[in-house]
């Protein structure tokens, strides 16, 4: 996403918006080992509230990820 730095003159610069992203590494009891993600916030929130194996298992029904 693009859009501008405001400064206090209203003089206007280009910038970008970047996501939130984190590497974080998350724990499968069903497969006893670790797997590191690069997720958003909104997305360790997610995992958070239904369970790393639910939200895979949706990402991958969707096509978000490839290989799990």
């Amino acid at each position: 996403m693009v859009g501008n730095n405001v400064s206090h003159s209203k003089r206007r610069t280009r910038r970008r918006f970047y996501p939130n992203l984190f590497n974080k590494k998350f724990y499968l009891p069903e497969e006893d080992r670790w797997i590191r993600l690069r997720v958003s916030a909104a997305g360790i929130r997610l995992i958070n509230k239904k369970g790393v194996t639910a939200v895979l298992k949706e990402a991958k029904e969707k096509g978000y990820i490839d290989k799990v």
